[in-house]
């Protein structure tokens, strides 16, 4: 995979001091500073509405910060004063959703996978080419002609995945990436994140995952960040009589 992803050597993308309350609420984060360089891998874990996706759509340009500033490759970007300065991000990181469904909207695989290097300016047969090259990386060899809407979760999830993969990206952001994915195609999408070469922000609250994937995972709680030591804030799955049910350990 590496032969087919290959990053750029450099890059940087900083959150410094964020602050965001919707209106009306109360605020949901409190002077966040959160750095990606080249090759960071980050876990984000925390629990429901505490700000983990508005933290990432903020590092997008897609909500912007009540106070505090983003930074990219070192300048400070605002989609206040320069739209133009987000595109340059957006050109840079690959975003996959929550939901495949809000990202999937070609009636085959293939056009969907081609639809972003299309629109870096590839002629149609290269667009075609690596659509294909990458759909190989990803172990999707023969889902060219699927039909998208027809796909299991997992199976949209891994093809999203290679929707923004395929615009070879120096950064992903992944929120939420195993959801709804059965056990093998969990085990898949490890190994392909182990093989990535980019920097990487993963958000999940699966904490097994982030380990496998990650190297430095934080942790959202009531406004604030904290790097995560996994002592006491971790999910797992093993054999005794809780089983599945969330539980704690003492001792």
């Amino acid at each position: 995979m590496t032969s087919t992803f290959s990053a750029p050597k450099d890059f940087s993308l900083e959150l410094r001091d964020i602050i965001f309350a919707y209106p009306s609420r109360p605020m949901l984060l409190d002077k966040i500073s959160l750095r990606m360089d080249t090759n960071s891998r980050i876990g984000l874990i925390g629990s429901n509405g505490t700000g983990k996706t508005t933290l990432a759509r903020i590092a997008l340009g897609l909500e912007t910060p009540t106070q505090g500033q983003v930074f990219f490759m070192g300048a400070p970007v605002s989609a206040h004063t320069n739209a133009a300065d987000f595109s340059k991000v957006r050109e840079r990181v690959g975003y996959l959703f929550q939901n495949p469904d809000d990202q999937l909207f070609c009636p085959t695989v293939l056009e969907d996978v081609a639809f972003g290097p299309l629109n870096q300016g590839l002629s149609p047969e290269n667009a075609r080419i690596t659509a294909s090259r990458t759909l190989t990386a990803l172990g999707l060899d023969g889902f060219e002609g699927r039909v998208t809407h027809k796909l299991s979760g997992g199976e949209k999830k891994l093809v999203a995945l290679a929707s923004i993969m395929s615009m070879l990206p120096s950064a992903l952001i992944l929120d939420e990436p195993t959801n709804d994915l059965d056990p093998e195609t969990r085990t898949r999408l490890i190994r392909i994140l182990g093989e990535w070469p980019g920097s990487l922000l993963v958000i999940s609250h699966d904490w097994d995952f982030l380990t496998q994937v990650t190297n430095t995972v934080m942790a959202l709680e009531n406004g604030k960040l904290r790097q995560e030591d996994g002592e006491f804030f971790h999910q797992h799955r093993h054999i005794h009589p809780h089983g599945d049910v969330p539980h704690t350990h003492e001792g």
